[in-house]
């Protein structure tokens, strides 16, 4: 009995992963896919982390080798698929429309946390890319996924590779809005970040910053 419910579970979140890239693919996103042991300058350095961020320390990321820019072969577990915006840009040039599915790893072990879990990014970069189109864009997909209907808000907050940033909530599935112990009584669910893509990270990337703008998103 447990053997199946597990393979029953596995076989929805299959599902809903198949759906969610549908829906990105039919908005014009190429899917793309890259290694889950990478180098510390791709994931630090690339995305403008700052020396100091938390994230850089070990008892926050699974360092493989090294754990430091100073050490060229440092590498690690990526802790988000944001490399994968690296790897493609460096490969590919303007305009594209990106989203990378794959598991990450951080060291989180509690109740609500999991070492590994899976996570999708995307990102698109083009000439006179807005944070409207970005509004647009994820309103559209969360509306597919989930009811025409859900409402959406955005909340100010940051990330360190793009500015302006925000989270985007919906609409408590469980409970319709009215509060429960799922939403922590607030009636909303936090589904995503996102922002306009810093132009310091095109830099890394030989992008003309002056020439094209992008947004990123994780969920």
């Amino acid at each position: 009995m447990i053997r199946h419910l597990v393979k029953l579970a596995w076989a929805r979140r299959r599902a809903n992963a198949l759906l969610v890239l549908e829906i990105f693919a039919s908005l014009g996103f190429d899917v793309a896919d890259g290694p889950e042991v990478e180098l510390y300058e791709n994931y630090f350095d690339k995305l403008g982390f700052p020396p100091d961020h938390p994230a850089t320390d070990e008892h926050d990321t699974f360092f493989i080798r090294g754990n430091s820019s100073a050490d060229p072969e440092s590498v690690l577990l990526r802790t988000q698929t944001s490399t994968i915006q690296i790897r493609e840009m460096l490969e590919r040039q303007p305009p594209l429309a990106i989203v990378s599915p794959g598991a990450v790893y951080r060291r989180d072990d509690d109740a609500t946390h999991s070492p590994m879990f899976f996570q999708l990014e995307g990102f698109l970069v083009d000439e006179d890319v807005t944070f409207a189109e970005l509004k647009g864009v994820l309103t559209l997909f969360l509306r597919r996924l989930f009811d025409e209907h859900v409402a959406v808000r955005f909340r100010a907050s940051y990330f360190p590779f793009t500015e302006p940033s925000a989270e985007m909530d919906v609409t408590c599935f469980l409970c319709d809005g009215e509060g429960c112990q799922v939403c922590k009584y607030t009636g909303w669910l936090e589904i995503l970040g996102r922002g306009m893509v810093v132009p310091n990270v095109f830099g890394y990337v030989n992008y003309v910053s002056e020439k094209y703008t992008g947004y990123a998103f994780g969920m």
